[in-house]
C-alpha cells in the first residue's frame, strides 16, 4: 500500500453558543480535514488543528505532502522524521505539530485498515476495562442559564463540570457558586483561567474558591513559562494544578513533567506532533505521578475519535476528558459519536479510526469556510 494523494479541506462548523474565555471569543471551530488516498483505493482521514490561522496550516500541510507521496502509510515514524528534519519543520515546531498531527491520524487510519484492527489495538490494546469519561463544557452564563445547563448535564450523567474563568473575579465567583449549587456536593468542578492571573492573585482566588466550592483542579492559572512559577503556585495551594498552555512541544511537555510544575497535564497529539508522541509522554507523565487529561482546541468527530482510541489504550486515569462534541451544531461523520449526548464512550470495533465521513456535510462546511473564512479566535458576537 502506497500513498497516492493528499487532499486538504478546511471546514467551519458553528458552536451552539459562543466560546468565551480570557483568551478567546469565537463562534465555532475551523480545522483542516485531511483525506489521504492510497493506491488500493483506501482512504485515511485526519484533522489538523487550525491554530491562529487556518490557511497557514493548509500551507504547512502542502509543504509536508511531498514527504508522504509514494510512501507506505505504516511507516509513520520515518515519514515524520523526514518531515521535521529534511522539511525543517523542527524550526517551526508548534505549527508543524498542529499540522502533522492531522496527517498522522490519516496514516494511522490507513495502517489500522490494512491490519484489520481498530487503532487502539495498534497503540497497545486496552489500558482499562472502564469506558472513557468526558466533561461537561459549560458556557459562561446567567444564573438561570447555568442552572439549566447543569440540570441537563446532570440528567445526562456528567460527573465533571468545566467553566472558563479569569475574566471578572466577581462574575467568575458567582458562576462557580451557581454551578456548585446546581450539581450538588459530589460532582466535580474544574476551572480554567487560561493563564489570566499573576501568582499572588492565583494563590488567593484558588484558596478561597476551593474552600467555598471544592475545586477538582485549576487549569492554567498562571503563565506556564517560566515553569518555576507554576511550581511555586503548586507549593502554595492544596488544589491540583493543571498545565495546558506551555505544552507546545515534546521538549516543553517533558520540562513540565520534570519540573514538578503540575499535577495534571492537559494536552493532545496536536501539542506534541502525533499520536506516538502523545502516548509516550502520557505514559511518562503517569510514571512521574501526574494525571493526563486529553485536551481539545475545539474539534470535529475525526479528531475526537482518534483521541478516543488513544485514551482506550492509555486507560482512563484522569476521567472527565475534554470534548466539544456536545457544544457543536453539527459534525461531518455519518454517525454521531457517543459524546455528542452523554459523557461515556467505550470501545470502537471497526478497523483504523472506524469512521465514515458524510461527503455532503464535508462539502457543505467547506463551502461555509470558503464563504465566511475561519472562525477567528477573537471575533465572536456574544449574546
Amino acid at each position: 500500500m502506497k500513498i497516492e494523494r493528499v487532499d486538504l479541506i478546511p471546514i467551519s462548523i458553528p458552536y451552539k453558543h459562543a466560546e468565551v474565555s480570557s483568551r478567546v471569543s469565537r463562534g465555532g471551530v475551523t480545522d483542516v480535514v485531511v483525506r489521504v488516498v492510497a493506491d488500493d483505493g483506501r482512504i485515511g482521514w485526519g484533522e489538523c488543528c487550525s491554530g491562529a490561522d487556518t490557511l497557514s496550516i493548509v500551507a504547512a500541510a502542502q509543504a509536508m505532502t511531498p514527504f508522504l507521496i509514494g510512501r507506505d502509510p505504516r511507516d509513520v515514524q520515518s515519514i515524520k522524521r523526514d518531515v521535521f528534519k529534511k522539511g525543517l519543520w523542527d524550526y517551526r515546531v508548534q505549527t508543524g505539530n498542529f499540522t502533522w498531527a492531522g496527517l498522522d491520524m490519516a496514516l494511522l487510519d490507513l495502517a489500522g485498515q490494512e491490519a484489520g484492527l481498530p487503532l487502539w489495538r495498534l497503540l497497545g490494546g486496552r489500558g482499562s476495562t472502564e469506558p472513557v469519561s468526558y466533561f461537561c463544557y459549560l458556557a459562561r452564563d446567567t444564573s438561570e442559564g447555568l442552572r439549566r445547563q447543569c440540570a441537563e448535564a446532570v440528567a445526562a450523567g456528567y460527573e465533571h463540570f468545566y467553566i472558563k474563568v479569569g475574566i471578572d473575579e466577581a462574575e467568575d465567583e458567582r458562576m462557580i457558586a451557581d454551578v456548585r449549587a446546581a450539581i450538588g456536593p459530589e460532582r466535580k468542578i474544574r476551572i480554567d483561567a487560561n493563564e489570566a492571573w499573576p501568582l499572588p492573585v492565583a494563590a488567593k482566588l484558588i484558596a478561597r474558591w476551593d474552600a467555598a466550592f471544592d475545586l477538582d483542579f485549576v487549569e492554567a492559572p498562571v503563565r506556564a513559562r517560566p515553569v518555576k512559577v507554576m511550581a511555586q503556585l503548586r507549593q502554595r495551594v492544596s488544589v491540583p494544578i493543571c498545565a495546558n498552555e506551555g505544552l507546545g512541544s515534546e521538549t516543553e511537555t517533558l520540562e513540565m513533567i520534570t519540573g514538578d510544575a503540575a499535577d495534571v497535564l492537559c494536552f493532545s497529539s496536536y501539542w506534541v506532533g502525533g499520536m506516538q508522541s502523545f502516548m509516550t509522554l502520557s505514559r511518562t507523565a503517569e510514571l512521574a505521578g501526574n494525571k493526563v487529561c486529553k485536551h481539545t482546541h475545539g474539534e470535529f468527530g475525526i479528531a475526537a475519535v482518534a483521541h478516543q482510541h488513544a485514551l482506550l489504550a492509555l486507560g482512563d486515569g484522569s476521567r472527565g476528558h475534554q470534548q466539544t462534541a456536545s457544544v457543536m451544531e453539527d459534525d461531518i461523520l455519518q454517525s454521531d459519536i457517543p459524546i455528542r449526548t452523554q459523557p461515556l464512550w467505550g470501545e470502537i470495533d471497526a478497523p483504523g479510526l472506524g469512521i465514515t465521513v458524510d461527503a455532503d456535510k464535508l462539502d457543505h462546511y467547506h463551502k461555509l469556510f470558503l464563504a465566511d473564512g475561519q472562525f477567528l479566535p477573537w471575533a465572536a458576537t456574544v449574546e
